[in-house]
């Protein structure tokens, strides 16, 4: 609430000011400095919680008398009397809406605070973890990991942003990387390597070169492949959005999803052919139209090969393919009701009966399909950009509203949840995708802040806190580390 001094006799020609103070001149405003006159003057309160809630500041007004024409008309005597019991219900009102006003201030506070806005059901499972808690059961991040791009091996550049990231075991993962980003002519010398550091979105700013945009590293972080003989697919776009292989794939092809031009390609493991390209480079269709995409997300499959791709940031629906690729069905369409979508971009497949679970991140919230679309519930408040389907039969989510990394179970109650927005090691900027290996490491591509990180188990931590990636099919005539 905020206090308000009103008089019944103004000025002729004053005006009041913003937020409701009238402009008198025996009573002053120290917001505009304005004053008033009159001879009956009064507090009233303005009912604003909404705003008292966005700015977080409780302004209560000192009131001043400078003159009154009370002390012409009736004495001295009568005016200190008047003036005094006027006082004395000020200072009472003042003291009511103090207490009010920081009352309601807390309030709010604790309405909109992260963990709240992440409690989907009110039974006894609760949020647990805490805003301050930022990596969980992990420990800080290794600023140098991978150690391919600390340096990067071009100078005068660095990696762009991180589209996504892919463990395919605790010593092969893929990183999807939106080209190379130049850099200013001069760097401080605690640059850690990445653009987030310049508190620019490294999505958007600058134009990137299309260059290492596939890369496979160790767990040390140290280079195994570059697939340069692939970069240029992605010029003319922003690089690559995100990158999985399917966990019942025996020969592990590698699935890269290009948004901009909006098709998805399937390579072979080594990265030598691409065998397979899903949608219509470069051409886009609409809501209804089964043979392109307009700029898909996220992939996920059902043990038979069967997948569903979500097709999110032009179209709103999933569509569902069967192993060769062939589409079989869609659902979904614009809008805020049960099965509509307004920017499905992550996807996850678990469960049993198997069920799929989408990001409907524009509406804020995850809603749960069986395999043929037909809706079954949802789960509000979180927007995740990304979300994986653990070995443990758990989906983690990673909101983009608080940069917190979410574990659900499959009712959709929140067990843990860790993370915070920054851009100092385990802090993120926008997490796009997550990953995690058979020992418990956890991946996280940051697309404006420019870095993928690793996260190892602290010594001794609960295995329940960590992320399991699902064990991959044994991979046939070819290397299995």
């Amino acid at each position: 609430m905020l206090v308000v001094l009103e008089s019944r006799d103004l000025v002729p020609g004053a005006q009041a000011c913003e937020g409701g103070c009238a402009s008198q001149t025996s009573i002053h405003c120290p917001t505009t400095g304005m004053r008033a006159n009159g001879a009956r003057t009064r507090v009233r309160m303005l009912k604003k919680p909404l705003t008292l809630l966005a700015t977080g500041v409780v302004a209560l007004p000192f009131v001043v008398v400078k003159r009154s024409r009370l002390f012409k008309r009736a004495g001295y005597a009568a005016a200190f009397r008047e003036a005094s019991t006027f006082f004395r219900r000020v200072r009472m009102r003042r003291r009511t809406l103090s207490l009010t006003a920081w009352l309601t201030v807390i309030a709010g506070l604790i309405v909109i605070s992260p963990n709240a806005s992440l409690q989907q059901r009110s039974d006894s499972i609760s949020v647990k973890g805490g805003a301050g808690d930022i990596t969980g059961e992990y420990q800080i991040p290794d600023p140098n990991w991978p150690q391919w791009a600390h340096p990067y091996p071009k100078p005068g550049y660095i990696w762009g942003s991180q589209g996504g990231v892919f463990a395919e075991s605790p010593n092969r993962v893929y990183l999807a990387n939106r080209g190379e980003l130049k850099l200013p002519d001069k760097v401080p010398p605690n640059f850690p390597g990445n653009w987030g550091f310049f508190n620019q979105m490294a999505a958007t700013q600058p134009i990137a070169n299309m260059v290492n945009c596939i890369v496979v590293v160790d767990g040390t972080g140290k280079l195994i492949e570059a697939w340069n003989q692939w970069d240029k697919l992605f010029d003319w776009g922003r690089g690559p959005h995100q990158v999985y292989i399917s966990p019942y794939d025996p020969e592990r092809h590698v699935w890269v999803v290009d948004d901009m031009r909006h098709v998805i390609y399937r390579f072979t493991h080594d990265g030598k052919q691409l065998v397979q390209t899903l949608g219509v480079l470069d051409e886009f269709g609409e809501n209804d139209d089964l043979t392109h995409f307009r700029r898909p997300t996220m992939i996920d499959w059902l043990p038979d090969g069967t997948f569903f791709v979500a097709d999110g940031y032009g179209n709103t629906r999933v569509v569902k393919f069967d192993k060769s690729g062939k589409a079989l069905l869609k659902w979904g369409s614009r809008g805020t009701g049960p099965g509509q979508f307004n920017t499905p971009h992550g996807i996850a497949v678990g469960g049993s009966p198997p069920r799929v679970f989408v990001s409907d991140r524009g509406n804020r919230r995850i809603q749960v399909f069986d395999t043929d679309g037909k809706f079954l519930e949802e789960w509000p408040g979180i927007a995740p950009h990304s979300m994986l389907m653990s070995a443990d039969e758990h989906v983690w989510a990673v909101d983009s509203l608080t940069d917190r990394i979410v574990k659900f179970d499959l009712s959709g109650h929140v067990e843990f949840s860790f993370g915070q927005f920054g851009t100092r090691p385990g802090y993120t900027w926008a997490p796009h995708q997550i990953s995690a290996d058979s020992d418990g490491n956890l991946y996280l591509s940051e697309v404006f802040g420019g870095r993928t990180q690793k996260y190892r188990p602290k010594p001794n931590a609960d295995p329940t806190k960590l992320v399991w990636g699902r064990s991959l099919m044994p991979l046939g005539n070819a290397r299995t580390n």
